[in-house]
């Protein structure tokens, strides 16, 4: 989403375009973000405020990945969750009890107001016997006042203290793009990852078999897609030159 459809608080040129290009050819499209802050609900009022009119069933988050990772390796346990809404919403969803008493997973993810009570306890559980469970391994993000630290940095702070690495659920994870592909009921042959990030979007579209899109409105310059080992199927200006 970031980087392709908006930049912070503004569209980007085309985005409102593609969006609304006529879906009659059975063509499907997901909204993928490794942000795990907000719930579909708050993300579909977030770009409706834009002028984007995106039903909430369309966008899949870090945070829904992770739900959903959970539910898999472990259905109706327990977590300590670190995060926002979209975190304890997406547990909730899937019939997780979130407790701060001998949790099955610690789970990290971003929050506005990192807590260092919090913190404490989440290394003092992991030390315990709970698993460590991070939503994306992000270690900065945009702000309107500037660079801020994310989940990723977060975690390296954990694991030095608890002794523990986790495990990172979002991209370029390639099991968000299958639980993704799944919840379109779609295969990979049949899909194109569309991202701005050469280090999590493209890396997590290829490794999971899918066409890869690299436009150049968000992270990556035009002088950093060749160093890379992994190369998108396509390089374009922006989602403005893709047509469905």
């Amino acid at each position: 989403m970031d980087g392709v459809i908006v930049s912070g608080s503004t569209l980007i040129p085309g985005a409102r375009e593609f969006i609304g290009q006529p879906t009659g050819k059975g063509h499907k499209s997901l909204i993928l973000t490794n942000n795990p802050i907000y719930t579909p609900a708050d993300l579909q009022r977030r770009l409706g405020r834009l002028g984007l009119n995106i039903h909430a069933q369309r966008f899949f988050t870090s945070a829904m990945a992770t739900a959903q990772f959970l539910d898999s390796q472990r259905p109706s346990g327990t977590a300590f969750a670190i995060g926002e809404s979209g975190l304890t919403s997406a547990l909730h969803d899937i019939g997780y009890i979130l407790t701060e008493h001998s949790p099955d997973y610690v789970v990290l993810a971003e929050t506005t107001g990192y807590s260092y009570d919090k913190i404490t306890k989440a290394v003092r559980l992991i030390a315990a016997g709970a698993r460590f469970i991070a939503t994306n391994p992000d270690v900065s993000g945009p702000s309107e006042a500037g660079i801020t630290p994310a989940c990723g940095a977060m975690a390296a702070l954990i694991e030095k203290a608890g002794g523990v690495a986790p495990y990172f659920v979002g991209k370029p994870n390639p099991l968000m793009m299958r639980n993704a592909l799944r919840y379109l009921r779609e295969h990979s042959e049949n899909a194109i990852m569309v991202g701005d990030r050469m280090d999590t979007d493209i890396v997590a579209g290829t490794e999971s078999g899918m066409e890869t899109i690299l436009v150049l409105t968000g992270v990556t310059r035009p002088g950093q897609v060749d160093r890379c080992p992994h190369q998108p199927t396509r390089v374009l200006p922006s989602i403005a030159e893709i047509s469905v």
